[in-house]
């Protein structure tokens, strides 16, 4: 399936590695001019080498930004040098490492307002930045925003407080700017990624491991089989879908919240 996005300009945020990344891989690959993001330079630079490795001749373009998504200034200096690259902004994919994990009594008055300053207050910068730009593709099918979330916004997941409490501000947000953006013709959904194999999941396997005083490879395990599927995603099959919601493909679903999760919510509007 063509997704014609030949010529499209993504801003992905934070995709120096893990979900970001497999975003910017997948739009690269359908032809679309990607800017990615991310705070270590070294880390940056990286990804860049990789990704230019699937960029053929006359089939996308990659330019990168370092920075800080959490900072303000750095998000206003991310939009205006996406423009001065390329000259436009067809698509806006905000992303982030999410706030640190624990539950209730693990956390304090900064731990909360660090989670709003790593997980809403990103967000809600990078989409008043952007919404300029995007107002403008109308004629080329209109702008695409994507918010890359959790489950955890339909099923709170143990020792994620943080991460239960806050993200489900970002679904408020996004279904509020879903009729407040589409007079303009942008439309914008959420997407809820389930366990895949990135360093993220490492990291809250990490945390399992040590609140219920187990072993990490029991962790996975147990994780795997409460998956339907029986695996964690790979996250290229991530990124596919995101760059279809992207496209024009996608040009009648807006303010929806989207599960890729194998199965894993049990909810049924999961």
């Amino acid at each position: 399936m063509d997704l014609k996005l030949h010529n499209k300009v993504a801003l992905v945020a934070a995709s120096s590695k893990g979900l970001g990344k497999a975003c910017a891989e997948s739009l690269l690959r359908e032809g679309a001019k990607v800017v990615i993001t991310g705070r270590r330079p070294d880390v940056l630079a990286k990804a860049a080498q990789e990704l230019r490795q699937i960029i053929t001749p006359g089939n996308g373009q990659l330019h990168t930004i370092s920075g800080d998504i959490t900072r303000p200034d750095d998000v206003k200096r991310t939009v205006k040098a996406t423009i001065a690259r390329f000259g436009q902004l067809d698509i806006l994919i905000t992303n982030g490492g999410g706030p640190r994990p624990g539950t209730f009594q693990d956390m304090e008055d900064d731990d909360w307002n660090q989670g709003l300053q790593s997980t809403l207050f990103p967000v809600i910068g990078l989409i008043r930045q952007c919404i300029p730009y995007l107002k403008d593709v109308q004629e080329r099918g209109g702008g695409r925003i994507i918010n890359i979330v959790s489950t955890s916004v339909k099923q709170p997941i143990d020792g994620l407080l943080l991460s239960n409490a806050i993200r489900p501000a970002v679904i408020g947000l996004a279904k509020t700017l879903s009729k407040e953006l589409a007079p303009y013709g942008i439309l914008i959904n959420n997407v809820c990624p389930g366990s895949f194999d990135t360093d993220r999941i490492a990291e809250l396997y990490k945390n399992r491991a040590r609140i219920s005083g187990i072993e990490i490879e029991q962790v996975a395990q147990d994780d795997s089989k409460r998956i339907p599927l029986g695996r964690l995603g790979n996250p290229t099959e991530f990124g596919d879908f995101v760059a279809f919601l992207a496209s024009e493909k996608s040009s009648y679903i807006t303010g929806q919240t989207i599960s890729i999760d194998g199965g894993a919510v049990s909810g049924i509007f999961g």
